[in-house]
């Protein structure tokens, strides 16, 4: 099998019995020994054993007795930071339970980042054995910031970070700036777009997120995606469903949907409801799916037979950004599923 997306840390872990990663020390460390709170030669004293007592056994208990002598007080709140974290993966043992967890216990106080980088190493866990690049590709919305493109016809996402960055640098990293900065003329650059013919290329660039994806309802990518989202609710919800794309949804007994965004919620709340919706908040919609549960008493036992619609959307400004833990807490699963 062809590796990919090093950079999701699943060398640092260990699968169960059940499937799911176990939270363990190495992977804890690979937190600790961020530059925000990697001690430098001019740190204190404090820092450097405090760094040392945790690199000997990254689970010790540390208190807010230990943190208080810090001298820099920045690094200080950055070891809460951390080290709450810690505590949250080691209460929940797996990196699943720890992210799933992290839905039912109220207000989040575990940034943003640190919730896509476990989104990450959980979709390098159940996709380990995937060998289709577009599947792969797919699953970026998961975890990764999408910017979108509409020009003729064509929708195409690709990563906003890496989007921003070329746009500032015209693809030629710190020469690309200096040369923008100076007022010389730049190349334009574009992504290379991802399809069936030149997927191959993905497997040398999984971990630089430059490549974009053709998200048509004709083309390859919403299917993709379609994909992933049963894998993903396989893995957790230990459920079988089949996702399809469709263009348009008609159901006269619409009973229950599920926005894979903020945007695609609001929207099919309207639709729900027989509000109407203005031509901007139309085009705004990028995909719609139909998921049908293979075994109907997995489902809740007053929507057996019915499907569940979903959509997903992009902001105002051409962005997505995906919450796929929507799949988690609004599927509508019979008790005990």
């Amino acid at each position: 099998m062809r590796p990919f997306w090093k950079s999701a840390g699943y060398h640092l872990v260990e699968r169960e019995a059940n499937g799911w990663l176990r939270v363990t020390p190495d992977l804890v460390k690979a937190y600790l020994t961020r530059p925000e709170i990697h001690p430098v030669e001019e740190s204190c004293p404090v820092e450097h054993q405090l760094f040392d007592r945790l690199m000997s056994n990254p689970f010790c208990e540390i208190s807010e007795e230990d943190l208080e002598p810090m001298i820099d007080r920045d690094t200080a709140d950055n070891y809460r930071i951390v080290l709450a974290f810690r505590d949250h993966l080691m209460a929940h043992k797996t990196v699943e339970a720890a992210y799933a967890a992290l839905f039912k216990e109220g207000a989040i106080t575990i940034p943003p980042v640190f919730i896509g980088q476990m989104v990450h190493l959980i979709l390098s866990n159940i996709l380990r054995t995937c060998q289709d690049p577009l599947r792969l590709r797919a699953a970026e919305l998961f975890f990764r910031e999408q910017v979108v493109t509409l020009n003729e016809g064509m929708v195409t996402i690709a990563d906003s970070e890496i989007v921003e960055m070329m746009s500032e640098t015209g693809g030629l990293g710190g020469l690309g700036a200096l040369l923008m900065e100076s007022g010389t003329p730049m190349r334009e650059v574009a992504l290379d777009v991802l399809g069936e013919d030149n997927a191959e290329l993905y497997w040398e660039r999984s971990d630089r997120f430059d490549t974009a994806l053709d998200f048509r309802f004709t083309q390859p990518g919403p299917d993709a995606f379609a994909r992933v989202l049963e894998d993903w609710i396989r893995h957790f919800s230990k459920v079988d469903v089949r996702i399809q794309p469709v263009q348009k949804i008609r159901d006269e007994h619409w009973s229950w949907h599920i926005g894979l965004d903020a945007d695609s919620t609001s929207i099919l709340n309207a639709l729900y409801n027989q509000e109407g919706l203005s031509e901007e908040e139309n085009m705004r919609i990028l995909g719609l799916f139909r998921l049908d549960f293979q075994t109907r008493s997995d489902m809740r036992s007053d929507l057996r037979g019915k499907p569940v619609w979903l959509g997903i959307a992009m902001t105002k400004d051409k962005k997505i950004r995906m919450k796929p833990q929507n799949l988690l807490v609004n599927l509508p699963l019979a008790s005990g599923s």
